[in-house]
């Protein structure tokens, strides 16, 4: 068994390389704008970098985590790191829009096999009660990433280190990819689910479809003029999306397999979580995506100046962090509700004094608007999970989590698409500073907009007391399973292989 120390170290090393998957996608769209005028990239384009990323991201998360449970984790970990720290290398080196937005859904499809393999790995070295400490310490690094990306990736522009600009802002990750998969082949122990379920290729194949179906006219249309033909994908899509469930159904029948767990949607409080997560996630890179277009392309800031702007947002949550956690359990639902309306208020607030403030515009005129968002992000994420899953089976937990993870990116990436298409559709060729402020006016009515759907589906949560019901059900099955890992450790002196409770054969 890998001792304590070891299990840290590993889980240090899965860790640090979560953190490297956050950090890309916050320090690229820092980068967007230099990226943009460097390799002549389209509006579109520009999108896709982002969104690409996300999307290839979302629908491989869940088969990268099959993956690890088939085949091993550490295995399918450092295929990941080696996919991820190549496909960043090619990124660096490339020469044109498309070339880059290749690269870029080359790293999410990597990065999908890479990330899931922590919360795997954590469960398999570390007994329920051992878990909660790690799993906060992967929140914080979370909101350390929030924090670190835009700043190093202002940095870094700025620096324009031995002349290659935007270019280090993937170049780092090879060093760090580098790194990280010797540590991990050296120290990560081998893990593999007792019970793995089957891959569901199909399944991803579908929803892929489904995916681009909505996504390409969305991101597209508006370079297109917005043809009527645009309609015929969008509808293949619904065709392909009723397909997606019959199959989804007939997995979870046949044998449970299914990419997502349909009959969990069937819970109310698991579909409005889905809806909140998704909602909300998409509102969030609704506004800031174009917000850090405007303060470099209409206020002429430089990358690192831009980037400090959400400084202050990523502090809130961290402040918000400690407030809300000893709430959840005596609040419940109210608190998703309260940060969606924070987060609405907040980012009406920051547009305030970004219009009242015009070119004279600072980072101080914005910091508390940016703390007051922070503080309901922290209200709206940090409950969400457990309110949403407290009418969901604790055995069904471990699905549910992933199909979450799978709507958040899916909802980053929608809420990308539909702003960036609103303001690159005012802006048009106009790029002055006052026409540049009205087009992120759109994009903040549309965030505000989702934020006030992710509010309204959080009414429908489950209550309070089902909420606490959950969380003790979950402390006295994490109790047992304690005292059964205490059980085995102590039979655990046996050889392997010999059966719990047989004496072990004298030392030689």
């Amino acid at each position: 068994m890998t001792t304590a120390p070891r299990r840290g170290l590993a889980v240090g090393i899965l860790l640090f390389a979560s953190f490297m998957d956050l950090l890309d996608v916050t320090i690229v769209q820092v980068a967007l704008p230099s990226i943009g005028s460097d390799l002549g990239a389209t509006e579109t384009q520009l999108e896709w970098i982002v969104s690409g990323y996300m999307l290839a991201f979302a629908v491989a998360l869940i088969t990268g985590g099959r993956l690890g449970d088939l085949f091993g984790r550490r295995r399918v970990f450092l295929i990941g790191v080696a996919g991820f720290t190549l496909a960043s290398a090619a990124a660096a080196a490339a020469w044109s829009g498309e070339v880059l937005v290749a690269t870029r859904i080359l790293q999410g499809l990597f990065a999908a096999l890479m990330v899931p393999q922590l919360l795997a790995t954590v469960q398999a070295l570390f007994t329920p009660r051992e878990r909660a400490p790690m799993y906060g310490l992967i929140g914080g690094v979370s909101g350390l990433a929030a924090v670190v990306g835009p700043v190093l990736g202002g940095w870094l522009i700025d620096a324009d280190l031995w002349g290659l600009g935007w270019r280090t802002v993937f170049l780092i990750n090879i060093p760090v990819g580098i790194a990280i998969f010797v540590l991990a082949a050296l120290i990560v122990p081998e893990t593999r689910s007792p019970r793995p379920m089957r891959l569901d290729l199909a399944g991803v194949v579908l929803l892929s479809g489904v995916v681009l179906a909505v996504m390409v006219p969305l991101v597209e249309g508006r370079s297109l003029g917005w043809p009527a033909w645009l309609w015929a994908p969008v509808a293949a899509g619904a065709v392909l999306l009723a397909c997606f469930v019959l199959h989804e159904r007939r997995r979870m029948r046949r044998d449970g397999s299914a990419l997502l767990p349909m009959p969990l949607f069937a819970d109310r409080g698991f579909s409005a979580g889905i809806v909140t997560q998704a909602a909300f996630q998409g509102s969030l890179n609704a506004f800031t995506l174009p917000f850090i277009v405007y303060l470099q392309v209409g206020l002429g800031l430089d990358a690192l100046t831009a980037g400090l702007n959400l400084l202050a947002f990523s502090l809130g949550a961290l402040v918000g962090t400690g407030v809300v956690i000893p709430l959840v359990a005596r609040v419940g639902k109210v608190l998703v509700t309260f940060g969606s309306a924070l987060l609405a208020v907040g980012v009406l607030w920051v547009f305030a004094v970004v219009a009242d403030t015009g070119a004279a515009f600072t980072g101080w005129a914005a910091l508390w608007p940016m703390l007051v968002s922070g503080v309901g992000l922290a209200f709206l994420v940090i409950p969400l999970v457990d309110v949403a899953l407290a009418t969901v089976p604790v055995a069904d937990a471990g699905a549910a989590s992933g199909t979450y993870s799978t709507f958040q990116q899916l909802g980053a990436a929608a809420g990308v698409a539909v702003s960036t298409t609103a303001f690159f559709g005012v802006v048009g060729d106009d790029w002055s500073r006052e026409h540049v402020l009205t087009a992120l006016q759109a994009s903040v009515w549309i965030a505000v907009a989702g934020f006030a759907i992710a509010a309204l589906s959080s009414l429908l949560l489950p209550r309070r007391s089902e909420v606490q019901a959950h969380l003790d059900e979950a402390r006295r099955l994490a109790e047992a399973d304690v005292e059964v890992a205490a059980d085995v450790e102590v039979a655990g002196d046996a050889p392997a292989g010999a059966s719990v409770g047989a004496a072990a054969p004298p030392a030689r």
